[in-house]
């Protein structure tokens, strides 16, 4: 384990203007390789978990509504939530993560909700929710991307 400085803490001695090879080499000369392989996988499991959580709010799904989305147990989905997904379904986080850029940039948040949930002549007459439980991943991110193009509406 490595003690952290206090500076770190009172954002003193991180400079956050390095280039992370830089802040990498930092970091490599002042602790030990164990903790720097701890503090890698722990970047991960968050790097590759934020998309989840994100649909989660977003959303507000619960774990178990989420989990219908990927066609797996809530079990799997709250394993999925600590660990990251498995390497099978990264590219299908990933779509859904790009559904979810695209409400975000596009909605107010307070209605990604109903936006979601709500039936549309766009996809089939069924909700994104229902087309992504159905297992429909890139034709349902084709459409929102459809959805949200103004050069279709612009003269």
């Amino acid at each position: 384990m490595v003690a952290i400085d206090t500076r770190l803490r009172d954002n003193e001695a991180m400079d956050i203007s390095l280039a992370p090879d830089e802040a990498a080499r930092e970091l490599i000369e002042s602790a030990d390789v164990g903790w720097l392989r701890d503090l890698v996988d722990a970047l991960d499991r968050q790097v590759r978990t934020e998309p989840l959580n994100r649909l989660t709010t977003l959303w507000d799904l619960s774990n178990a509504a989420a989990a219908r989305i990927f066609g797996v147990s809530r079990q799997a989905f709250s394993k999925w939530l600590a660990l990251g997904p498995p390497a099978d379904r990264v590219d299908d986080v990933a779509t859904v993560d790009d559904i979810t850029s695209l409400l975000d940039r596009y909605v107010k948040r307070e209605r990604i909700p109903a936006v979601v949930r709500r039936p549309s002549e766009r996809f089939g007459d069924q909700s994104i929710v229902e087309r992504l439980e159905a297992g429909d991943y890139r034709r349902t991110a084709d459409l929102a991307r459809e959805m949200f193009d103004l050069r279709r509406i612009q003269p």
